[in-house]
């Protein structure tokens, strides 16, 4: 038989190497199986200077976790008839299009929630937050490059959607047919929630979800945070000859005009409370949030975006993971690196925060639940076969690969092996098949594809969920 508490006392070991390893300042997290606490930890602190304790309530961003609640208000808007998620998005936004009017005719709000629009990623989330990023020192020192950003600030629904329609851009292919992870999406329905609900979409969401499930911890308006002691402060790492350097980072950015996509602040009480509403068909204690219909379709893996794994509303779904349905998410933006995640068969869920940016909180989860499941902390659900390629086939994946969103691949081969190059060094990728490599992102193994085109070229790669275009002028 198992021993647990020696297994989560193998997990915190993995824990404090891996913290240590990446400087994280401070992380929380815990566990609910069948609403019971089960396991609670924290480490390091809220505020590493005045060794402030992290506990269950306090605030931390949550980045990205957010677009599962923006999927949530979408739900209650379907289920009170007032939208289809099969509907076009001009029917409620005719001032949407893009620089193909046809295509952008058929994009319907399920491409968006599922990221299958075909569109790719663009500077929209860049504007959305400059004036934050223009006011904050540690801009600099972020892992894309936000502080060249000549354009105005988009502050307002009209300016985004007028930004959109202003791009030049191609559409990744038919509505539906092409994965991306995309923030502009997720914007979009924002304007959709805002104008359908006659609400702001901040207001919505908190009237109808964060209010019935009292997440009392939870907001968007960074005043709030002002009336709150117990919040984490945040930090920026930066690379220099001496290694990696963690500061004090106190700004939060904000984007008014997306935070549909990932500007919600909670703690970890607050998200188990909402992870309960999913493992309860809908309801938080007495309050219906969702019908059970709705909690399906969120939660039904809707399109393959990698191998194993699927994307349904606003949250990702592995259907075998060791046995079982695992569905999570996680977030990351200046100051955040979050996780969540449900087994629902299991009465399990859990959520990660902490205050440091491209740090692996995905892998600190999975490391936890495999402890409470009984199993070594580094056991991984997959695993692949991978080949070595003869050096001479190599070179053809070699370029930048520049998005809009700011973030830059550069793929070079070192010592004999191809390799994507990142200010911490040369992070190499392994074959498995084709055009399919297997490496490291954010200390955590990733399948990262090469795309090409008719004619055999490469011209794109899929990293970080991401369809990235090669660039003409190799920087």
């Amino acid at each position: 038989m198992v021993n647990k508490i020696e297994m989560m006392g193998q997990f915190e070991q993995y824990a404090k190497d891996l913290i240590k390893e990446h400087k994280i300042p401070g992380v929380g997290i815990a566990f609910n199986q069948n609403n019971e606490r089960i396991y609670e930890k924290a480490f390091g602190y809220r505020n590493v200077e005045k060794q402030l304790p992290i506990d269950a309530d306090t605030i931390f961003g949550i980045a990205s976790m957010t677009k599962s609640f923006t999927c949530v208000a979408i739900m209650q808007l379907q289920e009170l008839g007032k939208l289809s998620v099969h509907d076009e998005v001009v029917k409620y936004l005719p001032d949407f299009r893009t620089h193909d009017e046809e295509k952008s005719k058929r994009i319907t709000i399920h491409h968006l929630m599922t990221h299958t629009s075909g569109l790719p990623p663009i500077a929209t989330h860049v504007y959305a937050r400059k004036r934050s990023i223009d006011q904050d020192p540690s801009a600099k020192d972020y892992g894309l490059d936000l502080v060249n950003n000549p354009e105005p600030a988009i502050d307002t629904y009209e300016e985004l959607l007028h930004y959109i329609a202003k791009q030049d851009f191609d559409l990744l292919g038919e509505p539906g047919e092409e994965f991306s992870y995309s923030n502009d999406c997720y914007g979009i329905l924002g304007i959709i929630i805002d104008r359908v609900s006659g609400q702001s979409y901040e207001e919505y969401v908190m009237d109808h979800i964060l209010k019935p499930i009292q997440m009392n911890n939870s907001f968007f308006d960074l005043e709030e945070l002002k009336k709150k002691e117990n919040a984490t402060t945040l930090y920026m790492s930066r690379y220099s000859a001496e290694g990696v350097d963690v500061y004090e980072a106190p700004l939060w950015w904000d984007a008014p005009s997306m935070r549909a996509a990932g500007y919600l602040k909670s703690t970890i009480n607050d998200i188990l409370k909402y992870l309960a509403m999913f493992l309860n068909e809908g309801m938080a204690g007495e309050n219906r949030i969702l019908q059970p219909e709705s909690v399906q379709q969120m939660v039904y893996p809707h399109v393959e975006f990698e191998k194993g794994r699927f994307y349904g509303y606003g949250l990702r779904i592995i259907p075998n993971y060791f046995g079982t349905t695992f569905i999570n998410h996680g977030g990351g933006l200046k100051g955040v690196s979050s996780f969540m995640g449900i087994l629902p068969e299991k009465g399990i869920s859990g959520v990660l925060l902490s205050s440091l940016a491209d740090v692996p909180s995905d892998k600190l989860f999975l490391g936890a639940l495999n402890g409470i499941e009984g199993r070594e902390p580094a056991t991984k659900h997959m695993h692949f076969q991978t080949h070595d390629v003869p050096v001479e086939k190599l070179s053809k994946y070699k370029g930048t690969f520049i998005s809009g969103e700011g973030m830059k691949v550069r793929v070079d081969i070192v010592d004999g092996c191809l390799a994507i190059l990142t200010a911490s060094g040369p992070n190499p990728l392994k074959c498995v098949e084709g055009n399919l490599f297997i490496g490291t992102l954010e200390d955590q193994e990733n399948l990262i594809e090469f795309l090409s085109g008719a004619d055999g070229n490469i011209n794109g790669i899929f990293y970080s969920s991401r369809q990235i275009l090669k660039s003409s002028d190799q920087v």
